[in-house]
């Protein structure tokens, strides 16, 4: 298997760290990962996405769905059932577990099972304190607000000889 180095990306970036493990992890998880069950991510608005996995065969008693620091799972396992005798068996009713790793300040919102698909709602809501914020820029230096009196020789304030000037 080959490695990435991302040590290049350390130089001009803070907290990062965490990329590097998903990194790591998709990598790894791909070449193992049996496909099943099926799955789509959609995005249905600027914040709000849904994962429908296809679960045909499965009661909700039977789904468990769990986040845990950033990472959403996924699990599934059958309940005892009566021995059955197939000629053919295509829908899998084994055990599986998938998981999805969440970015930052996105929340599972609820999940519906209809028609053997879960469908998981997510939102992604940024706090107020995150997001971007325009910064004024002050003209001249930080004590322009002040007025300072000085006596000159002429015995006028500077307030006033400035006062003079932009009248």
């Amino acid at each position: 298997m080959n490695t990435i180095d991302l040590s290049p990306l350390y130089r001009n970036s803070i907290g990062f760290d965490r990329l590097a493990s998903l990194i790591d992890s998709a990598l790894r998880s791909d070449s193992v990962t049996s496909g099943y069950p099926p799955y789509n991510i959609e995005m249905l608005g600027e914040n709000r996405y849904a994962i429908t996995l296809a679960v045909a065969g499965f009661d909700e008693s039977e789904l468990d769905i769990t986040t845990e620091k950033g990472v959403l799972t996924v699990r599934g396992k059958k309940a005892k059932e009566e021995e059955r005798h197939y000629l053919h068996q295509g829908i899998a009713n084994r055990a599986f577990e998938r998981k999805f790793n969440l970015a930052d300040y996105v929340e599972v919102t609820g999940a519906d099972l209809n028609n053997g698909l879960l469908t998981i709602r997510l939102v992604k809501e940024v706090p107020d304190a995150m997001k971007p914020r325009r910064i004024s820029i002050n003209q001249g230096n930080a004590d322009s607000g002040k007025v300072i009196e000085h006596r000159s020789d002429s015995s006028v304030t500077e307030s006033e000889h400035v006062s003079e000037k932009v009248a």
